[in-house]
């Protein structure tokens, strides 16, 4: 390498680590949005969910979850051969002991770190739907198997050169046909998920509805008003998580250069027409605007500009945000029309925002999108967008059901009424959040 490669290398690098401490904190994040959410009982139980994500799928991902996501031994293009890359053999130093270069010209190792982060969150969204009723045993066991079946096989089809990705052999070029880029034979339409519209939000945001309805509703749904016990909480979480996302997005750039500027600006737009959209659904629905629609609003515009971060203008991104935060706002209400307790609206959050910021890509992607100069090629786009949140939602869905089911009729899913009633985190951990008695 030359010396302006290496400097530019050990650049890159710097930004991965920091990008990947980012993202990271957005687990604890989460954990204090959801944790204020939920009621003064459960609070604790619900920031644990996420702290026991983070345990169970940084162990699962070091033994197979890198070799099952970006192994090059794919398996019929949705996931790779868990035991190339096992316990990270093979990818960190070469049989020299010099660290093997990755993808992106720094330490490979680098972006194992960055991706092992992805995993973690993705799997703590999913918490939000299971509020007050679930047994902790149970949802460790499913972190583990749901992280294997679900989530890595996503990520390898989207990100690792699988059948919702750009690879010759995947959805898109066997619609579309091929082109020769840099040597490489590739989809000539190629699909647009740039940090996670499929891979993280639709996939979560499918899980979380799955087990909703396999689980059965709280004893108190709908019968009473279940406010966040802890505003201030929620805010706080919110605040961390758009951090946080900057990693998310600006580092899925995997350089510090312009595309990780350009993301960075549109998640801010996105972020703050999210909120706006938000509150004016309040405000014309509910007549007035609250710090939980703000909170809420934040994160859905985060969701929305996820997938799209890369692609779209700064101008765009506020359409693409606005657009996001209304439709998050009113897809909450689906729970109440259909009776499913997703306790902490990861479906209006995650799935509802994050299959629209997916087909935004195919809309507003810049000079290539159906409504900004695309042209016929816009309109393939749009339908290779349509088609893989599509196919990420119903291999989710099914994945997720087949695992629900087998946890439910083994382990069980539900803690006892008395449990529920008395409080989650007094029956399952001893604790409460909060102690008042007087000393």
């Amino acid at each position: 390498m030359t010396p302006e490669e290496t400097m530019a290398a050990s650049g890159n690098a710097s930004w991965m680590l920091i990008s990947a401490a980012l993202v990271l904190l957005m687990t604890p994040a989460l954990a204090l949005f959801y944790g204020g959410m939920s009621r003064q009982k459960s609070a604790l139980n619900m920031m644990m969910m996420s702290f026991a994500s983070m345990g169970v799928v940084g162990v699962v991902y070091i033994l197979w979850g890198w070799s099952m996501s970006y192994g090059t031994e794919s398996i019929g293009g949705v996931f790779s051969n868990p035991l190339q890359f096992f316990g990270l053999k093979d990818s960190i130093t070469d049989a020299a002991g010099n660290y093997i270069v990755g993808a992106n010209g720094y330490a490979n190792i680098i972006d194992v770190a960055f991706q092992i982060t992805f995993a973690m969150i993705t799997v703590a969204i999913i918490t939000g739907s299971l509020a007050n009723r679930v047994k902790f045993r149970t949802w460790m066991v499913f972190t583990a198997a749901w992280v294997t079946f679900a989530y890595f096989p996503m990520a390898h089809m989207v990100w690792g050169g699988g059948l919702l990705g750009h690879s010759e052999d995947s959805i898109a070029a066997k619609l579309f046909g091929t082109v020769v880029e840099d040597g490489k034979t590739v989809a000539a339409i190629a699909p647009i998920d740039f940090a996670g519209g499929t891979v993280v939000h639709i996939n979560a945001g499918i899980a979380g509805l799955v087990l909703a309805l396999v689980i059965g509703q709280s004893h108190g749904f709908l019968k009473g008003k279940d406010r966040p016990h802890n505003l201030p909480l929620v805010m706080l979480g919110a605040a961390l998580l758009w951090f946080g996302w900057f990693g998310f997005n600006a580092g899925s750039a995997f350089a510090a250069n312009g595309l990780a500027g350009l993301a960075w600006m549109n998640t801010t737009a996105a972020t703050c027409t999210g909120m706006l959209g938000w509150l004016t659904v309040e405000r014309i629905r509910d007549h007035r605007v609250t710090s939980l629609g703000a909170a809420s609003g934040v994160v859905a515009g985060l969701v929305a500009i996820t997938p799209a971060a890369g692609s779209l203008t700064p101008m765009t991104s506020l359409i693409v945000g606005f657009i996001g935060g209304c439709l998050a706002a009113m897809g909450v209400g689906l729970k109440y029309r259909f009776k499913f307790d997703d306790s902490l609206d990861v479906v209006g959050l995650h799935l509802v925002a994050g299959v629209w910021g997916t087909l935004a890509c195919g809309l507003f992607a810049d000079k290539i999108g159906l409504l900004t100069g695309g042209g016929v090629d816009g309109l393939k786009l749009l339908a290779v967008q349509i088609i893989i949140a599509a196919f990420a939602a119903a291999y989710c869905a099914i994945v997720t059901t087949i695992i629900a089911l087998i946890l439910k009729v083994t382990l069980g899913w539900r803690i006892s009424h008395e449990e529920e009633t008395a409080g989650i985190d007094t029956s399952l951990h001893g604790e409460t959040a909060y102690d008042y008695e007087m000393s």
